[in-house]
């Protein structure tokens, strides 16, 4: 038995530096948990010279994989390079060598954990991702151990940091959507091209994770429907606000067991009364339903360099303690059912759309005609003071509606005479109005 677990890590940037740093700090406490010492034996970085210069001279810094990947001292690597590529080949030439794997890598996990699990299980090497996704918050191993016995119905989240800290500045201080993103921009919450966020691909890749382990299958990013926030106007927020809702950009899966396991990214209206409205600026949250536990929320700091190396650090310390008995590979893939998906045309869940309309006689009743002849069942309709033959804005949550009858409907709204535009259209999770 050797005297350390050696760890080699790939990259030094804002997490990898963070586990730095937390190991150290932490050096004492965590050797007594796992039972030896825990050290850093190499680490790969572009920057060699800066790193050095940055965590000193105990550490020993290279730019070539392979004197880490090949390194047979080391027993766990670290991978927190970020992006698909190179990241996917070093971890499967990781698996290769026999080395255990912690990763952050959503966007890896996302697109081919279906070949690097079985990687993993045929070299019964540990294969850990809590980090990716909701830094800090644990949900990955709740999900695969303390809710094993569980059948989990749904899990829906805000698990993009971004978008939610930009929702809540337009809830609170009734701002436009492009007024806040440049806010968010300056403070560094988004990034200079927000695609990911706003866009809700960064939500995406993490509820395909969430919901392949959730239901014990395969869901690939192409299974996701996408919807982001770019849509969404300080009136919508005022609308919902006044119906008692908040609106989040929500990452959903659900497990029909009559049209089969849905995940989707979208903007939604909440109740008011629900724990995840509450859930405002950078803070992530993830609400699971399941048959023996109910319903559980996790909550805390979604990002940010010390909360994600958090994670990292109790993958390492859970796998050098299986090293420590001899229990490596305990937990392999949880994939292993094949569930039909449920094609998008049924998903069904209320709907909130507001329109532009002609303010003349008859106009609500040409758009509740629209409705009723998809069987649409429409619970409110509110419609500003507008000034006759003139502009009007009109806006309508329905009951729940297949997704088929809504797309129907909608297409009617906007050919009809009196409607100018559909301006934005949310889903809502309400189980009144289902």
């Amino acid at each position: 038995m050797k005297d350390f677990i050696n760890v080699g890590l790939l990259g030094a940037g804002t997490v990898g530096g963070g586990v730095i740093k937390v190991l150290e700090k932490n050096a004492a406490a965590i050797t007594q948990k796992v039972g030896k010492p825990i050290r850093i034996t190499k680490i790969l970085d572009r920057n060699v010279e800066a790193r050095q210069k940055e965590f000193g001279d105990q550490y020993i810094f290279t730019d070539a994989p392979e004197e880490v990947l090949n390194d047979k001292d080391i027993d766990i690597i670290v991978e927190l390079l970020g992006r698909e590529h190179p990241a996917k080949e070093y971890i499967a030439q990781a698996f290769e060598n026999g080395k255990h794997v912690v990763t952050a890598n959503k966007d890896v996990l996302a697109r081919y954990g279906s070949e690097l699990f079985p990687l993993a299980e045929k070299h019964h090497c540990d294969f850990m991702f809590e980090a990716s996704v909701c830094g800090g918050i644990p949900i990955i191993e709740p999900l695969k151990t303390s809710m094993a016995a569980n059948t989990i119905h749904s899990v829906m989240g805000i698990v993009n940091g971004t978008t939610n800290y930009m929702l809540t500045k337009m809830s609170n201080e009734h701002l436009e959507y492009e007024d806040v993103l440049k806010e968010a921009q300056e403070k560094g919450y988004a990034e200079s091209d927000p695609t990911a966020d706003v866009g809700g691909l960064d939500a995406a890749r993490k509820i395909v994770i969430l919901a392949s382990i959730a239901f014990n299958t395969r869901i690939s990013l192409d299974d996701v429907l996408v919807e982001g926030i770019e849509s969404i106007e300080a009136s919508d927020i005022k609308y919902a606000q006044n119906l008692g809702y908040a609106i989040k950009l929500l990452a959903i899966a659900k497990n029909d067991p009559e049209n089969g396991v849905m995940a989707c990214v979208k903007p939604t209206m909440l109740p008011l009364s629900h724990p995840l409205a509450g859930v405002n600026g950078v803070y992530n949250a993830v609400f699971v339903n399941g048959d023996a536990i109910g319903e559980a929320m996790f909550l805390g700091l979604g990002a940010g360099r010390l909360p994600t190396a958090s994670s990292v650090c109790g993958d390492i310390i859970e796998i050098a303690r299986n090293m420590q008995y001899h229990s490596n590979g305990r937990i392999s893939c949880t994939c292993f059912k094949e569930k039909k998906l449920c094609p998008p045309e049924k998903m069904s869940a209320p709907a909130y759309i507001r329109l532009q309309v002609l303010d003349q006689p008859g106009a609500l009743a040409a758009i509740a005609a629209a409705f009723g002849a998809q069987n649409v069942s429409l619970r409110n309709v509110l419609q500003t003071n507008g000034v006759l033959g003139q502009k009007a804005e009109v806006v309508v949550v329905t009951h729940s509606v297949s997704e088929s009858n809504l797309q129907m409907a909608l297409q009617i709204l906007q050919v009809l005479p009196v409607v100018e535009k559909v301006s934005c259209v949310i889903r809502v999770e309400d189980s009144s109005l289902s």
